[in-house]
């Protein structure tokens, strides 16, 4: 039976490979069908479905080479793409696998994607990294690059905190740790001290010590950053301290002081919003995309975006297609440009925009547009008549609005809110009523009368009354011995 095996021609699919793409700008992994007349590559989804449609090339070495070699140099725009090469029968299950390392990274299936991709000159040459991305996780081998191995790991100290390599590997920590950034979330760490034991959540990272070690360094939860005391040899001013505490970015470029080498580095700060910790980045690590959600920044916005400054981009696409203005700004920790929805207003300000900040205070109520004099009053805070309002009848209706600074909301009042507070105050008769009858005070004229005073009444009005104070004001007879 082996001898037939043997002896068995081999079928189309055992000479034949797929040739799966990833979409760098997609993020996805589709199965090649061609190219079109204009240069344009044709993909379909690598289901079971459609696999009549994948295009098979010859396995062979050189036929292969020869092949992809005038393939490629027919394909418009082939950095966007990254290719790999995989037998027939496992095509669709390696298509899925590395679309799974596509949406959450491991070194495993880093590794497998690396094996199966078929370098190009181009690749070799010229090694970009997609600038137009604002993710830090780097997916095809063109960007990813790992500061660390496995291997390095002391796994013995790793154990002694609770954790392990499949552990890591299941919460998605270990890819983070070993391109030499911070893990993207809380661990929880025990310490063993002996005679202690210690459980706390922690940020960790793999760093190298004086003699070359990778060690672990853990990031503990402060309460509050620690802007008192000087950050490598720089000390926060009052506005720096500001916006870490707001916005989490200092907004500006410093200098900082390599503790080991004295040397002065141009860096931004910002805090880690998970631990409260400080960190540095320095300005020549600084990446900025071209474009943000679909607006392409200029040179002036760049340069922004560069010095650490906090930038508003007004008409940004979102990913449900609908239109956005927000605040952005490089965040030193996460390595790239974040978004500052709820902190638009503190940066805007920061940012010197006045355009920007003044779109907060809508220009329109119900409708209703107000005119340049109505709408500066408005923005002011001051309270703005406005007539012409039709209610959802139809009928119209006027009426006072002031925007409310601390809620940035628009209220309504159909009466001057202003004098309404006028008629609101109480007039002094209001006030010796309200003394008399409510807080137990008297005046002369009515201070012996025991019945209760009527509304507004500042004299004595009945015979028992004037009797009671006549009384009580005769002066008093002596009370001598009964003979």
């Amino acid at each position: 039976m082996s001898e037939q095996t043997l002896d068995k021609p081999q079928s189309p699919e055992q000479l034949s490979e797929i040739l799966l793409v990833l979409d760098k700008e997609k993020k996805k992994i589709q199965a090649v069908k061609g190219i079109d007349e204009n240069g344009k590559l044709e993909t379909v989804d690598p289901t079971k479905k459609n696999q009549n449609q994948f295009m098979r090339v010859d396995k062979q070495g050189d036929f292969f080479s020869n092949f992809f070699s005038n393939f490629f140099s027919q394909l418009k725009n082939p950095t966007n793409f990254s290719f790999f090469k995989v037998p027939v029968p496992l095509a669709i299950n390696m298509a899925k696998e590395m679309q799974k390392q596509l949406d959450h990274p491991t070194f495993e299936g880093e590794q497998l994607m690396k094996q199966h991709e078929v370098k190009t000159e181009l690749d070799k040459n010229n090694k970009q990294e997609n600038k137009n991305s604002m993710e830090t996780k780097q997916t095809t081998s063109e960007t990813s690059e790992y500061r660390y191995k496995p291997e390095q790991i002391d796994w013995e100290t790793m154990n002694n905190l609770g954790l392990n390599k499949e552990k890591l590997e299941k919460m998605n920590l270990l890819d983070p740790l070993l391109r030499g950034f911070k893990t993207n979330e809380l661990v929880p760490v025990s310490l063993n001290l002996g005679t202690a034991v210690t459980r706390m959540d922690a940020r960790l990272s793999l760093q190298q010590n004086d003699e070359g070690a990778v060690v672990v360094a853990i990031h503990g939860i402060r309460k509050e950053p620690n802007l008192n005391f000087p950050f490598f040899g720089h000390e926060f001013t009052k506005e720096d301290k500001d916006n870490l505490l707001q916005a989490g970015n200092m907004g500006r470029v410093v200098n900082l002081t390599n503790p080991k080498t004295n040397e002065s580095i141009p860096s931004i700060v910002s805090v880690d919003r998970l631990t409260n910790e400080l960190v540095a980045l320095r300005t020549d690590k600084i990446k900025i995309p071209d474009e943000i959600k679909g607006v392409k920044l200029d040179d002036v916005q760049k340069q922004i975006l560069m010095e650490g400054k906090p930038l508003y981009i007004e008409g940004m696409t979102s990913k449900k297609g609908t239109a956005f203005d927000a605040t952005v700004q490089f965040n030193a920790d996460k390595h790239f440009v974040e978004f500052l929805f709820d902190r638009g207003n503190s940066n805007k300000q920061m940012q010197g925009n006045q355009q920007a900040q003044s779109q907060e205070v809508p220009k329109t109520f119900r409708d209703k547009e107000l005119d340049k004099e109505q709408y500066q009053k408005f923005k002011d805070g001051q309270t703005v008549y406005v007539s012409g309002l039709v209610d959802k009848k139809g009928k119209e209706y006027n009426g006072y609005i002031t925007f409310n600074k601390e809620t940035n909301k628009t209220d309504f009042s159909f009466q001057n809110p202003n004098k309404v507070k006028e008629q609101a105050k109480p007039t002094e008769a209001y006030k010796t009523q309200t003394a008399v009858n409510s807080e137990g005070k008297t005046n002369e004229a009515t201070k012996n009368i025991k019945e209760p005073l009527k509304s507004g009444q500042k004299n004595p009005d009945s015979k028992e009354q004037q009797e009671q104070q006549e009384a009580a004001q005769a002066p008093a007879k002596s009370k001598g011995r009964k003979m």
